[in-house]
């Protein structure tokens, strides 16, 4: 059961799961939407849902990162590594067309972090790009780094798939069967733990708030980084 799909600036369909979405549907969905798009016979699409609780596994997963696979295990196809899917964690999936834009890979992914970093930002939480580390970092409980969103992105005849996920109150407790994104030496945390009370209304309504600059941001090529 979705909501009635609503319309972002460019045509761009915004539809939003009220009820979980089980990933392997979503994955077919997804794939079908994507080769639609690359073909010019279906509008782009942002997605926002949840998941029963999943393991999905990157292009560079390795075995040695499941731990304890206590969930359905899935090969998603994108890029990355093993990533923990369920309850209490907001997902975006993001299929736009970058052939209309930029055709920068680099810049959509920068973009898509911006837009979960400045979103987290109207919660009071200071979130940040960590050099080497893929994913959205913040400092934990404890002051120590760690992940509260994740990013892992296919791009198909530059039409792009999959997208960001947010921990906004998930049981943490269900990373521990896998090692998030091959990093071991940091934890996982989420809004509840840092003490916002945020529901997902709340974190759709600023979201979508903030989806305008981030599909701006995709006419501008990245940056290039400073040479020595």
């Amino acid at each position: 059961m979705t909501t009635a799909p609503e319309t972002l600036p460019g045509d761009i369909e915004l539809r939003i799961s009220a009820q979980p979405v089980p990933y392997r549907e979503a994955l077919a969905e997804m794939t079908e939407r994507n080769a639609a798009i690359a073909a010019q016979e279906a509008r782009e699409l942002i997605w926002l849902l949840e998941h029963p609780p999943v393991y999905t596994a990157g292009t560079s997963a390795a075995s040695a990162e499941l731990l304890d696979p206590r969930f359905e295990v899935v090969e998603a196809g994108r890029g990355g590594r093993y990533t923990y899917h369920g309850p209490g964690q907001r997902i975006g999936y993001v299929l736009i067309d970058l052939r209309k834009r930029a055709r920068d890979a680099r810049g959509f992914v920068h973009a898509l972090e911006g837009w979960v970093i400045d979103t987290l930002s109207d919660f009071g939480v200071e979130s940040f790009r960590s050099e080497g580390r893929i994913g959205i970092w913040t400092h934990d409980i404890d002051g120590r780094e760690a992940k509260i969103g994740a990013i892992g992105v296919r791009i198909r005849k530059w039409v792009t798939m999959h997208g960001f996920s947010v921990n906004l109150n998930p049981d943490l407790s269900h990373f521990t069967g896998i090692v998030p994104c091959g990093i071991d030496e940091f934890g996982v945390t989420s809004l509840q733990r840092l003490g916002h009370a945020i529901d997902v209304a709340q974190w759709d309504r600023a979201l979508i708030a903030r989806a305008p600059a981030f599909l701006a941001a995709l006419d501008r090529a990245c940056p290039k980084e400073p040479t020595a």
